[in-house]
């Protein structure tokens, strides 16, 4: 049924399409649809513990798809472990101008330019605060919310405007990924450097600190990483993250790479995701869970498109793993499959 879904929506606009998917899973947060996607795409628990955090399963959204956490209701009802919201600014900004997403059919695959478009941090916080956020962590589904600067900051404020969505978030979400890695915002690829990686992340834990014990719960912080980093870069990075205190790395962010790409969009400026994302991905993944040695959980993303790629990726070393443009390509059934493939 999907691929006919998708050859309609194909049709349509790539951003035209994404927030036709958003609204209609709106409204399947509202009973009794909700009942009925449940049922459709219910999987038997495969709980996880990572972050002091118990997930349902491994298979978490990745930030992009719900940027304003307005559908959690019913993204929470197609199967996944965990939704990661955002990724969200202090202000609200319109992002890049549009066109600013590309589909690549021949290679499964998609550019995005977007550049952190949303309605702001206060708007999102509303959003989760009127969710009934003890439901989801009884059923072991952990929301997590993805933070950046504005575009306007420059990258050596960027710490003001990571701390005030640390306070603004602490209230409401199970974790914060820290996001230093998307290529669609001038300059913020710069914070993985060690210096400025190090300053950004000790101001964080610290206020992290402060917020679990004004809040009284953990508080998990994880950095996202890019799957462009040289090795050593890479390796710098993870020393820094570990010795902050930060409690997970999430790897990959898209990539500027366009590597064997045919499609008439390979020169569009942007992050590719999507398929030929996967080996870039793997090998990243690879390099982290050595350089770690089993002291952090790692989430991995990107280019994981079936249920044999998100069985590699645990297999690898990954804790959990995130889905977003394998679910444009494959559906929503992918978080079930997958599922039963590892059940």
């Amino acid at each position: 049924m999907y691929p006919f879904f998708r050859s309609l929506l194909f049709r349509l606009d790539p951003e035209t399409a994404h927030h036709l998917t958003l609204q209609l899973l709106r409204i399947g947060g509202l009973e009794p649809i909700r009942l009925i996607l449940r049922a459709l795409f219910y999987t038997r628990a495969k709980p996880v513990n990572a972050f002091g955090l118990t997930f349902r399963n491994p298979i978490g959204l990745a930030a992009g798809y719900d940027k304003d956490a307005v559908a959690i209701k019913g993204l929470s009802s197609l199967g996944f472990g965990h939704i990661e919201v955002g990724t969200v600014t202090p202000k609200p900004q319109p992002g890049n101008p549009r066109p600013r997403i590309f589909r690549l059919p021949e290679e499964e695959a998609v550019i995005n330019r977007m550049g952190f478009p949303g309605k702001g941090a206060a708007f999102t916080a509303g959003n989760l605060k009127r969710l009934n956020l003890a439901m989801f962590k009884s059923s072991n589904i952990v929301i997590g919310v993805n933070l950046g600067k504005n575009k306007d900051t420059p990258n050596e404020e960027a710490v003001l405007d990571y701390l005030e969505l640390l306070q603004c978030f602490a209230p409401y979400a199970g974790y914060l990924a820290i996001n230093i890695s998307s290529p669609n915002t001038v300059g913020l690829r710069q914070l993985q450097g060690r210096a400025a990686l190090a300053g950004l992340l000790t101001q964080l834990h610290a206020q992290r600190q402060f917020e679990e014990k004004k809040f009284e719960k953990r508080l998990p912080l994880l950095v996202k990483l890019a799957p462009d980093l040289s090795e050593s870069e890479l390796n710098d990075a993870v020393d820094v993250i570990l010795g902050a205190h930060m409690d997970g790395i999430i790897v990959t962010n898209t990539t500027l790479g366009r590597e064997g790409l045919t499609s008439k969009h390979r020169g569009e400026s942007g992050g590719l995701s999507g398929s030929p994302l996967r080996l870039r991905s793997e090998a990243v993944l690879c390099q982290v869970v050595k350089r770690v040695n089993g002291k952090v959980p790692i989430v991995s993303v990107g280019g994981i498109m079936n249920p044999d790629d998100a069985k590699r990726r645990l297999d690898l070393g990954a804790t959990l793993i995130q889905l977003y443009t394998g679910l444009i390509y494959q559906g929503p059934g992918l978080v079930k499959k997958t599922l039963s493939v590892e059940q």
